[in-house]
């Protein structure tokens, strides 16, 4: 404090203490702002009441369980179709916008909310005829989206779907 007196030009006691005061308050502002802003993204992480959904399309990393209609090089379905008849695996399934299709066996095509009951998270395709929530491990069977296994206390949701030609589409 005598180095910051003595650099300063005389002018007043009031400037010198005014100065001092400053640099206090920075200090204490800078540490409780730090520990707001901490306590802030702690609570924030631990009290949410659901989690983010996991990307979707181009954003989807690699290896995910999610797949998506034509990604194999072929033709686009056709305008308001939810994916083409062969881009769902026999016993298997993918994501659609916000279904899960599946096709439980050769040419039947059964659609699910893709939202799991338990807290909201998106779900993503089925493998080895489950589908499995990503965030709380809630398991749903891909053939018929009735519960396996909890904490969801209810299977999937259902919704209706039609075969036309090679398409699925809403129903």
């Amino acid at each position: 404090m005598n180095e910051l007196k003595e650099a300063m030009p005389v002018q007043s006691a009031s400037a010198v203490q005014l100065a001092t005061e400053v640099v206090r308050s920075s200090r204490r502002g800078v540490l409780c702002g730090a520990f707001g802003v901490s306590a802030v993204a702690v609570l924030a992480a631990c009290g949410s009441e659901t989690d983010a959904p996991p990307p979707t399309g181009a954003d989807t990393p690699a290896g995910n369980g999610e797949s998506s209609p034509s990604t194999d090089g072929g033709d686009p379905p056709s305008e308001g179709a939810l994916a083409k008849l062969a881009e769902i695996p026999v016993g298997g399934g993918l994501v659609a916008g916000n279904l899960v299709l599946v096709q439980p066996e050769d040419g039947k095509v059964v659609a699910f909310n893709r939202t799991c009951p338990h807290k909201g998270v998106q779900l993503p395709a089925p493998q080895d005829g489950t589908i499995t929530c990503p965030s709380h491990g809630s398991e749903f069977k891909a053939a018929d989206g009735s519960l396996s296994k909890g904490p969801a206390t209810s299977g999937l949701t259902e919704v209706p779907v039609k075969i036309k030609g090679d398409e699925v589409f809403p129903a």
